[in-house]
């Protein structure tokens, strides 16, 4: 806490009458909340974690009690007793009731805890009114109203976890279920930070109260980065556990998938199924979850699964406090009334202060030069800096001007039951670009007609696994042959290449058919993979490194069939560019060409660029290989509309659309649909749109070419076929081009 609690005007916020007034502000709030509840209410405790309304009441009386009236010799205490039922966990102050065993304490009555404060109340209004206070008993007097509106809010979130548990699933105040149902608050954007050296943290000549937890002020080195524009919906959370979010390992840290598992975690803390579709426990009793409300009451584990799920990241207490700094600390907070969530307005960074607190990626540890005060008010933050995640923001229970921009709070992070949400970030501080671009793809593709949408979306984190697995299908036979193929000629190829070469290749990188040409050609100078999906480049890039620790490896993300620019170290260098999988296939043939002169201009004169071509063959092997019998690639296409709400906040029904692959003689090229089984719409950026029963979205071409056909287009962008190899049925063709 600072030494020195000021007012806005920087005068001492020790007169009498200031401490006084607000002393009553903040003890008649307490009292307020409880009103709704029965003295019953009050005495009960739902789990270790939470503890009754009643022992609120008390300890925060006891706190007064213990640190200010009790150095005044003419203070009697109204029940010594009450020092052992009523310590929380300072241990200084000696032993104490277990906390899990609160709920055991039906004595003293709630009447007799409104007495104790009454008693309390009495004897510090005196001393507040006529004492001259020293600097440091200012400073405990005002961190007794802190800590009082902490459990203010602690109140809120018991009784509501208490009342979950009740069959009857009351509510804590019935005028609350009249409130209006939230307005979309819009697709998900983000907004760059360039980062740099940066200051966080309460500096010690800050006026008015901080905690001692939140200094001192000190520097972080922050990488560009981008925070999103608001918190993530039910609505969105809703795609999450459509694609099996509770049920996927992968996307789960390890302790976190133990608890999930242990304690059977398929959802929200405080959701259930109904006939009517998902309902949410709240202070309002059992609702209707709300599509468009923030979601909360989700653990540090699944936050982070989240955005893994999403393909991004929770942001660190750093990135989070460097985005706030520079805003006004409102929101909806208690005194809205409201005590839920509400969705996000306006523009800009919203909903950075109110609604829910959000998990960070930071655990909870002390700041550089953090030294707890002595004696038994040094226990408050200090010895709690250990195995435990940082939140901000505060929440719809929190006080009014409880919070700022540098407020540490902290949880454990299998806990649940505060109003808790999430907040994705990104690396690089970027434009917005990619998400822009995404949507904006998405919107022209749906809006056509025939409809449509562009086949490099299909390759996120789960799209490029997925992929990964159709690799390795039967049916699937390009792979397997090209493959094979590459294993006989990858040291032909790898005689053209100079020494000190740069390869670039188009795409991640996962796949055994790089590593075959690296094997080769140990005398690359640098391997640079481009990609448009920064989550499938990580995992490739990393294994690289640790393989071929010798080879300088430069990922490069971004759309390659747009002009990108090569890291300086690389760019004088001679090149060979990889482009395997008969991906080219997928570009029309205007499209091809456009994008073979790109590569010949970002390789450079004299490059060499080995490309991998699909060839025409029997109609049946073409149609086993992009409809497999165990649906893989069904799922493949599928996961297109499941990134669309993941990352658009789209509302795509998956079990209404089916996969068809086609193979359409005239253009030479096979075709994938995903088919609506009946008439339905999907919302997507505030657009809504319809299809009818049998109408599909076309995600993906892959043209089949003849030798003659796919020559003559390498030379109408300016290479020459140096040498051409064809595996033997099912026919594939790798060609050896020169600029």
């Amino acid at each position: 806490m600072s030494s020195s609690p000021l007012r806005a005007d920087g005068e001492p916020l020790g007169a009498a009458p200031d401490l006084l007034s607000a002393y009553r502000r903040v003890r008649g709030r307490s009292l307020a909340l409880t009103a709704p509840l029965s003295p019953e209410d009050q005495s009960a405790q739902s789990m270790p974690d939470a503890s009754p309304a009643k022992w609120h009441l008390a300890h925060t009386t006891w706190f007064f009690e213990t640190f200010i009236l009790a150095q005044h010799p003419d203070y009697a205490a109204f029940d010594p007793r009450f020092s052992y039922l009523f310590n929380s966990y300072y241990e200084a102050l000696g032993p104490r009731q277990p906390r899990p065993s609160r709920g055991l304490l039906t004595r003293p009555s709630t009447e007799t805890v409104i007495a104790y404060r009454r008693h309390v109340d009495r004897a510090m209004e005196e001393v507040l009114a006529s004492t001259i206070l020293t600097e440091d008993q200012r400073a405990l007097v005002v961190l007794g109203f802190a800590h009082e509106e902490q459990h203010q809010e602690l109140l809120l979130t018991d009784i509501l976890h208490l009342f979950a548990q009740n069959p009857l699933r009351p509510a804590y105040d019935k005028a609350l279920s009249l409130a209006e149902a939230n307005a979309e608050p819009g697709p998900l954007t983000f907004t760059a930070f360039q980062g740099g050296i940066v200051e966080i943290g309460r500096a010690a000549e800050a006026e008015g109260f901080a905690f001692d937890n939140e200094g001192p002020r000190h520097q972080v080195l922050l990488r560009p980065y981008r925070l999103a524009d608001r918190l993530i919906t039910n609505g969105e959370w809703l795609a999450f556990m459509a694609d099996g979010g509770y049920a996927r390992a992968d996307l789960w840290l390890s302790d976190g998938w133990a608890v999930a598992r242990a304690e059977d975690w398929r959802a929200p803390l405080y959701w259930e199924e109904t006939e009517e579709g998902w309902a949410g426990m709240t202070l309002a009793g059992l609702r209707p979850i709300d599509l468009n409300a923030p979601l909360t009451h989700v653990s540090f584990y699944e936050a982070d699964a989240y955005a893994r799920w999403r393909g991004m990241r929770l942001p660190s207490e750093a990135e989070w406090e460097n985005a706030a700094s520079g805003l006004a600390v409102r929101g909806n907070f208690v005194g809205s009334g409201d005590l839920r969530p509400r969705a996000a307005e306006g523009e800009g960074l919203r909903q950075m202060f109110g609604d829910c607190w959000e998990w960070t990626a930071s655990p909870y540890s002390p700041y550089p030069g953090f030294a707890p005060a002595a004696g038994a008010v040094g226990e408050y933050n200090g010895k709690f800096m250990i195995n435990q995640m940082v939140l901000r923001g505060g929440s719809c229970a929190t006080p009014e001007r409880h919070v700022r921009a540098t407020y540490r709070n902290f949880f454990h992070p299998h806990q649940r039951w505060q109003f808790s949400g999430v907040r994705l970030a990104a690396d690089g501080a970027g434009d917005k670009s990619e998400t822009d671009s995404f949507r904006d793809d998405v919107l022209q593709g749906l809006g056509r007609t025939p409809k449509s949408l562009p086949s490099k979306y299909f390759y996120d984190k789960r799209g490029s696994d997925l992929f990964e697995a159709i690799c390795a299908l039967e049916e699937y036979y390009p792979t397997r042959t090209e493959t094979a193929l590459l294993r006989r000629i990858a040291p032909e190829i790898a005689g053209a290449v100079p020494k000190g070469a740069v390869m670039l290749e188009y795409g991640s990188g996962a796949s055994t058919k790089t590593r075959l040409l690296l094997d080769a050609a140990p005398h690359l100078y640098a391997y640079a993979p481009m990609d448009i999906s920064p989550a499938a480049l990580n995992g490739a890039v990393e294994a690289i490194e640790r393989d071929y620790p010798a080879l300088k490896v430069e990922p490069i993300v971004g759309d390659f069939t747009r002009p990108l620019d090569l890291p300086a170290d690389l760019a004088g260098r001679p090149k060979i560019g990889f482009f395997p999988g008969s991906t080219i296939g997928n570009f029309p043939p205007a499209d091809a060409e456009a994008f073979l002169k790109g590569a010949r201009r970002l390789l450079g004169p004299d490059a060499y660029f080995v490309v991998g071509v699909d060839m025409v063959k029997d109609e049946e092997v073409l149609i086993a290989a992009y409809d497999d019998a165990e649906g893989v690639t069904a799922a493949f296409n599928l996961n297109l509309l499941a990134r669309i709400n993941r990352e658009l906040g789209a509302d795509f029904d998956l079990s209404a659309f089916r996969h068809q692959a086609r193979w359409n003689a005239r253009e030479s090229r096979m075709e994938m649909h995903l088919v609506s089984k009946t008439a339905q719409q999907a919302s997507i950026a505030g657009r809504r749109f319809s299809f009818t029963e049998g109408e599909s979205i076309h995600t993906e071409n892959s043209y089949k070419y003849r030798v003659e056909r796919f020559t003559a287009l390498a030379e109408a962008a300016g290479w020459t076929v140096e040498k051409l190899w064809t595996a033997p049925p099912p026919a594939f063709s790798i060609f050896l081009l020169k600029a």
